[in-house]
């Protein structure tokens, strides 16, 4: 690292995108910045080698994935350490989430042909005479538009899934996390020789806009609801498939008859890992009268504890994008402002490059730290009459990404009805590293789905075949067909389903 610049400000200076650390500003690395025709030109590369890729079928993709596995599983702890320069993460959040990136690409890479390979599917009497078949093509080029908070499990998520799949990806990092995003493409280039079936654009929002122009055949976007939008608008000139996963706001229910230390010790995990820095963190808990004081003592005292700063065995790092400390600061003003109170940190937690924990009670639903995605480490928790009222109130926000339910009586009947892309019961956070289960929302914060049977569908486009094996006894696409066939047509549809 070199001479400090503004602490975590991506900075282009003269054609170089530089990244920093975002409590120190130390440079962490500088990488040239994508003009229109450097984009057109990984397009056009990734196209050619689309064809290889596909050519070496799902035996041939998988041994090159598993080598990247391998490569990636041998030298965690330096990608853990660029994570950490970059991100200002905590090493040991940076290794997990590694860990869980690894689990994704070995997943993908043994289930592809499983998944996605051609096979034989049950014709109906009706149309007998013809055998079908399904296989999923690749659609050949997948730009994928990655997030600065999670800079390798989110990436991952969609590109181990679409290479897996056939396809070649060109990635657009985050302006926050070029460095992590060149690395995961360096580091499949040294075992995948032969073509460059991954490459990373550089640049701020007009590098991510001009990908979705650039004529890949879709797009998988991670990022804000507002940025969703546009990236939907741009690819809709197109007509280009998008995936997206955006906001959330997700909410823990904790219900009468919950393991209170369980539940306290996942509401503070869950809300305060990465900083709070996370998609799929936990932001409202909504806890059953008899209960509440209780779980709040308990939150609060584990969430005090927690250690603050840039040092790489601190529970929190910084925030790493600078103008989000002001979000922040805004949804606590305005929750004590209707009324709401701090039962840890408030106000003066607030320290940028840092925002230490911060419980808030008493805070009323329409306020904005209800409302409105914060991304930052505080949690409200509001007392409520009893589970169905804490189900109407998580689902009254446009978000539904994630949420948890705690209790012993009925949580996975509670779980179904939270209006959200997966929960987690009796846990927080724990389908993210699930490889076997989709990942995605509902409403604001998307759709599609990465991760699991269907995250590899999500980059495969169904092709249906049919195989004539006969002659047809009763002839109907065809206008050699007579009469007679045609009554009997009408005669077999009402035996077969008109009881």
């Amino acid at each position: 690292m070199t001479a400090p610049h503004a602490p975590g400000v991506p900075v282009i200076d003269h054609g170089e995108l530089i990244s920093t650390h975002p409590a120190s500003g130390a440079e962490v690395g500088r990488f040239p910045v994508a003009s229109a025709d450097d984009l057109l030109q990984r397009v056009a590369l990734a196209r050619t080698a689309a064809t290889w890729w596909a050519e070496l079928g799902f035996t041939g993709r998988r041994a090159r994935l598993l080598r990247w596995r391998s490569r990636l599983a041998h030298r965690v702890e330096e990608l853990a350490d660029l994570v950490h320069d970059e991100t200002g993460k905590p090493l040991a959040d940076a290794i997990v989430e590694i860990a869980s990136a690894i689990e994704h690409v070995d997943w993908a890479a043994r289930n592809a042909r499983r998944v996605l390979g051609p096979r034989r599917v049950r014709s109906r009497l009706i149309v007998a005479e013809f055998a079908a078949r399904l296989e999923y093509q690749p659609y050949g080029v997948v730009g994928v538009i990655g997030p600065w908070n999670y800079p390798v499990l989110t990436p991952l998520g969609s590109i181990a899934y679409a290479l897996a799949a056939g396809n070649t990806v060109v990635l657009k990092p985050s302006e926050y996390t070029p460095a992590v995003g060149q690395w995961l493409v360096d580091s499949l280039a040294e075992v995948v020789t032969e073509q460059p079936v991954l490459q990373a654009v550089h640049g701020l929002g007009d590098v991510g806009a001009a990908l979705c122009r650039s004529g890949v055949n879709k797009v998988a976007f991670t990022g804000s609801t507002a940025t969703a939008r546009k990236v939907m608008a741009a690819c809709a000139e197109t007509l280009t498939p998008v995936l997206i996963e955006a906001g959330g706001k997700d909410a823990m229910i904790v219900d009468g008859d919950a393991d209170l230390d369980a539940a306290a010790d996942a509401a503070v995990w869950g809300a305060l890992t990465n900083a709070g820095q996370t998609c799929i963190g936990i932001e409202r808990v909504y806890a059953v009268e008899e209960i509440y004081n209780d779980f709040v003592a308990r939150v609060v005292t584990r969430a005090e504890k927690l250690t603050v700063g840039s040092e790489p065995d601190a529970h929190l790092g910084p925030i790493t994008m600078p103008t989000q400390v002001e979000v922040i600061r805004r949804h606590i003003d305005d929750a004590l402002a209707r009324g709401g109170r701090a039962v840890l940190g408030g106000p003066d937690a607030v320290q940028p490059p840092y925002v230490r924990p911060t419980i808030l009670v008493d805070v009323p639903e329409d306020a904005l730290a209800v409302r409105e995605e914060t991304f930052g480490p505080t949690l409200t928790i509001t007392r409520v009459e009893d589970a169905d009222a804490a189900v109407s109130r998580a689902n009254a926000v446009p978000y539904g990404l994630g949420g948890a339910v705690f209790g012993k009586r009925r949580p996975v009947e509670i779980a179904r009805r939270l209006r959200s892309g997966m929960v987690a019961v009796n846990s927080a956070l724990s389908f993210a590293g699930m490889s076997t289960l989709p990942f995605g929302g509902v409403g604001d914060s998307g759709f599609g789905r990465v991760h699991g049977d269907d995250g590899l569908r999500e980059f495969g486009r169904a092709k249906a075949i049919t195989v004539r094996r006969g002659p047809s006894l009763l002839p109907a696409m065809t206008f050699s067909r007579t009469p007679t066939q045609v009554s009997k047509i009408a005669k077999a549809v009402k035996i077969m389903y008109g009881r």
